[in-house]
């Protein structure tokens, strides 16, 4: 069963939230519905002006980390411009 929630926001941001909604594929009421549901499910509303990292980041940085510690994936130090482009250039 469905019930309406009735509640303020400012004109501006229900406007533009409904936007990225839409270029998402979605409604504003399912973004609402998806965060209450995260709420339900984690106990925590975070307030904040910093960016978080997804957990799809934080394992694609685990993998460039893990790289860095074994030396793979990296290219040399270069003394110069012209022995970079030869570096790239060679087969």
């Amino acid at each position: 069963m469905q019930t309406v929630i009735h509640i303020k926001a400012d004109k501006e941001v229900k406007e533009n939230a409904a936007k990225v909604a839409h270029e998402l594929g979605l409604n504003l009421s399912d973004i609402i519905n998806a965060s209450l549901r995260n709420f339900i499910r984690t106990r925590e509303i975070i307030f904040s002006d910093t960016p978080r990292m997804t957990p799809e980041l934080e394992k694609l940085l685990a993998k460039v980390e893990e790289d860095i510690r074994v030396g793979r994936n990296l290219s040399p130090r270069f003394k110069s411009i012209d022995e970079a482009i030869n570096w790239l250039k060679a087969p």
